[in-house]
C-alpha cells in the first residue's frame, strides 16, 4: 500500500492541511496553501457537505449530482471527506487527521469547536506543532464576539458600504471582500506561524475575522478619521483624493483614468487638449475641489471619440486608462489567459472545466502547484481512510501509541513521510 499522498508541487509540499471550514472565509484559505503545494483534506458534514454545495443558481451539471458554481469557486486543489462530529465515529477521524496535520482551517462561531470537543488548549496537547487558523465574523473577543458574520453584515459593520456607491447610497462590493481578505490575511498569519515554528517547533493559533479583514482595507479612507477627523463618505467611482482619477464617458461608452501624478496630470492634459495651467487645474488640491468641473470638460473632449481610440491615444501617451470589461470579456481576454488566471481541471462529474486561477506564479514553473477539481462530496472518504490506516500501521510497526485520542497530555505520534 502507497502511504504517500496525490502528488503536489509548490513551497508547501510537505504541509498537511485540514479543513473544517465552510461558506467562504476559510475555504478560500485552505484553497490558498493547496495552491502553495499544501495536502488539503476538507471534512465535510454527510450527505449536505459544505453549505456553499447548495448555494445557487446557477448550478453546473444535471440533478441529482449538479455542482454549485460557488462551491467550485473556492475549492480547487482539495480532497473532500465526510464525518459527523457529533458522533465518536466522526470525532475519531479527525483526532486522526489532526495528529498528522500541520494547519487547521476553521471559521466556527467562537465556542462551537469547543463543544465539538477540540477545544484549542486540547489540539495543542495532542499536536504541539499543530498551527490553527480561527476565523470569525467579529473577533474571539468583545462584545461582539458571539455574534454571527457573513460577508454583507460585515461589510455594513466594518464601514466599507459607507464608503462605496453614490454619497447617501451605501452600496456592497460586487464580491464578497470581507471573507476572501479574511481568508487571504489567514494565509498570511499561518505563514508566519510556520515560519516560526522552523525555530520554535511549537504552532500557534492565528486569529483573523471578517471585521479584522475590513478594517485592515480601509487604508487612507481610515487615516481620513483616525488622523484627520474628516468622516468618509461614497464618492461613487471618482477618487476622493486624486483628479482626474475616475470614470468619464466617451462617445460609445465608458473609459477610466488614473492621473496619479502631476506629471500624468499634464499628459493627460496634453492628450485632451485641456489647459494644464487652469486655475482651477493647476494643482490635485484644485482638481478635487473642482472635481465635477473637471469632469464635464473632459467629457466634453472625450465625447468626440471612441474608448478604444482614447485607450490608444492615452496609452501611447503613458497615462493609465482603460476600458470597464464585463466578466465574460475578461476571461476571454488573451492577457488573463497569458497570466495562467483560467485553468482547466478535470471535474469526476463534470469532466473538463475551467476555473479562476492562482493570483501569483513562480519564475521556476516546477515551484507551481499542479491543480486537482474541486472535489465531489466525499470523493476521498475511501483513500484517506487507507492512507490514515497505513500511517498507523507503520506507527505500531514503530512502537507508537497511534490509538491516543486528543486530550490532556495526548502525545502526537510521529509522522511517517509523505
Amino acid at each position: 500500500m502507497s502511504l504517500s499522498a496525490p502528488p503536489r508541487r509548490g513551497p508547501l509540499d510537505d504541509c498537511l492541511v485540514v479543513d473544517l471550514s465552510h461558506a467562504l472565509a476559510g475555504p478560500h484559505a485552505a484553497m490558498l496553501l493547496g495552491d502553495l503545494g499544501a495536502r488539503v483534506i476538507k471534512v465535510e458534514k454527510p450527505r449536505v457537505g459544505d453549505e456553499t454545495r447548495g448555494w445557487g443558481p446557477p448550478f453546473a451539471g444535471p440533478a441529482p449530482t449538479r455542482e454549485s458554481t460557488y462551491f467550485l469557486s473556492c475549492n480547487r486543489n482539495k480532497e473532500s471527506v465526510t464525518a459527523d462530529l457529533s458522533t465518536a465515529q466522526g470525532r475519531d477521524l479527525l483526532d486522526r487527521l489532526i495528529r498528522r496535520a500541520d494547519v487547521l482551517v476553521e471559521n466556527f462561531r467562537p465556542g462551537v469547536l469547543d463543544r465539538l470537543g477540540f477545544p484549542h488548549e486540547r489540539l495543542r496537547e495532542a499536536n504541539p506543532a499543530l498551527v490553527v487558523l480561527s476565523i470569525s465574523g467579529f473577533g474571539h473577543d468583545g462584545p461582539a464576539a458571539g455574534r454571527p458574520g457573513y460577508d454583507q453584515i460585515a461589510q455594513g459593520e466594518a464601514g466599507l458600504m459607507s464608503l462605496t456607491g453614490e454619497p447617501g447610497h451605501p452600496t456592497k462590493a460586487g464580491v464578497p471582500i470581507a471573507d476572501l481578505m479574511a481568508g487571504t490575511y489567514g494565509v498570511l498569519g499561518v505563514l508566519g506561524a510556520l515560519a516560526d515554528r522552523r525555530a520554535s517547533g511549537r504552532g500557534r493559533v492565528v486569529r483573523t475575522s471578517l471585521l479584522s479583514a475590513v478594517v485592515g482595507v480601509h487604508s487612507f479612507q481610515g487615516t481620513r478619521w483616525t488622523v484627520a477627523g474628516e468622516v468618509p463618505r461614497g464618492s461613487g467611482n471618482r477618487h476622493p483624493a486624486i483628479a482626474p482619477y475616475g470614470l468619464y464617458r466617451c462617445a460609445d461608452g465608458d473609459i477610466q483614468i488614473a492621473a496619479g501624478s502631476e506629471a500624468l496630470w499634464q499628459a493627460v492634459a496634453g492628450v485632451t487638449g485641456l489647459d494644464p495651467a487652469d486655475p482651477r487645474y493647476a494643482a490635485n488640491a484644485d482638481r478635487v475641489l473642482h472635481h465635477a468641473e473637471l469632469a464635464a470638460d473632459l467629457e466634453a473632449v472625450l465625447a468626440h471619440g471612441t474608448v478604444a481610440t482614447w485607450t490608444a491615444s492615452f496609452d501611447a501617451a503613458g497615462v493609465p486608462a482603460g476600458r470597464v470589461r464585463t466578466l465574460d470579456e475578461v476571461y476571454d481576454w488573451e492577457q488573463t489567459r497569458q497570466q495562467g488566471l483560467v485553468i482547466t481541471v478535470d471535474h469526476a462529474t463534470l469532466g473538463a472545466i475551467e476555473l479562476p486561477g492562482t493570483p501569483w506564479h513562480f519564475d521556476d514553473p516546477e515551484g507551481s502547484p499542479r491543480h486537482t477539481a474541486p472535489p465531489v462530496l466525499g470523493q476521498h472518504d475511501s483513500s484517506v481512510r487507507a492512507w490514515l490506516d497505513g500511517l498507523d500501521e507503520v506507527d505500531t510497526a514503530n512502537g507508537n501509541d497511534v490509538r491516543v485520542t486528543i486530550g490532556p497530555g495526548a502525545a502526537r505520534p510521529a509522522r511517517a513521510p509523505r
